[in-house]
């Protein structure tokens, strides 16, 4: 059984869309995107510099843009959502989400890119209010790390299972715990992201992206979806997309998305450009499972080959 899964904000880096416009079609495609959420992806994705990737209102629709066109590059190039129907299963790590619920067919490629250009801003705006932001732990045991998060005020943001924890606070409070590790910490490491996603300093984006939900028409998935609020299998549309919303000021169990994988007989993982996150997690936190990253196109033929051997159809 196969699973598609998409990455969250951290994984851009300068220039990663170049290889993947020179793709038949992806050019044009990227195009009308822009046109469609007033901002130029193949700029931002070819020729824009660390920081000016960074900015969260750029990063979503720019993460969501390239998952979308890699995806619709597995198969015949028509649409992402064409590509995912051989998946078991599609899930997506935070801003992910939005592109996985294209994949599983609840909003078109156009919808889910106005709706996350929205996110995105709303969420810049709210990271504006207070000096936030997140860190990533190595090491330690979850049990005994979220309660040290929780003393020093902070939250444990993403729970991505394998022993990763991302705290999300203030600066004061990150600062604090680089001077107070929980037991079995070994490092602590800043994340390039503008804020504290997935926390209650997003509150105010959640009340935008709630008014920006009601024009939407989403369709039941096509798919299995598998949310990253508690790992569950959604297979209402409007509760998909109510999910979407409410994720953003809360944490992101992708541990218990795993698990689900799991409980679903999953063997195959391909994680949509720019992969390698997800992947690297797939492969401390489910062994025997076969793991492909797309990062360039060059990685299409090991992906397609997994959807040969493991595809659903």
């Amino acid at each position: 059984m196969l699973v598609l899964v998409a990455p969250g904000q951290g994984a851009q880096t300068p220039g990663f869309l170049t290889p993947w416009l020179e793709l038949p079609g992806a050019s044009d495609r990227i195009a009308a995107w822009s046109d469609a959420i007033g901002l130029d992806l193949a700029h931002y994705g070819t020729k824009a510099d660390a920081d000016e990737i960074r900015d969260t209102a750029v990063a979503q629709p720019l993460l969501v843009a390239a998952g979308l066109l890699s995806a619709a590059a597995l198969g015949d190039g028509t649409s992402a959502a064409e590509s995912a129907r051989v998946s078991g299963v599609v899930a997506g790590h935070s801003v992910g989400e939005f592109t996985a619920a294209a994949f599983a067919g609840v909003l078109d490629d156009t919808a889910a890119l106005r709706l996350v250009r929205t996110r995105g801003l709303a969420m810049a705006e709210a990271a504006a209010i207070t000096a936030t932001g997140m860190s990533a732990l190595l090491g330690g045991d979850p049990e005994v790390t979220v309660p040290h998060l929780e003393k020093l005020g902070l939250t444990a943001a993403n729970v991505n299972g394998a022993g990763q924890i991302v705290a999300a606070g203030t600066l004061e409070q990150l600062a604090a715990l680089e001077a107070d590790k929980p037991e079995g910490v070994r490092r602590v490491v800043a994340l390039k992201v503008a804020g504290a996603f997935h926390t209650h300093h997003m509150a105010p984006a959640v009340a935008k992206l709630e008014e920006a939900a009601q024009e939407l028409s989403p369709a039941a998935p096509v798919t299995r979806y598998v949310s990253n609020k508690d790992g569950q299998v959604v297979t209402d549309g409007a509760e998909v997309v109510a999910r979407l919303v409410g994720q953003v000021a809360n944490p992101v169990r992708w541990d218990l998305c795993m698990e689900t994988f799991q409980e679903l007989g999953a063997t195959a993982l391909i994680e949509v450009c720019p992969g390698g996150t997800l992947t690297g997690i797939a492969k401390r936190a489910l062994p025997g499972v076969a793991t492909v990253a797309l990062k360039t196109p060059d990685d299409l033929d090991a992906a397609r080959t997994l959807i040969a051997e493991h595809a659903a159809v």
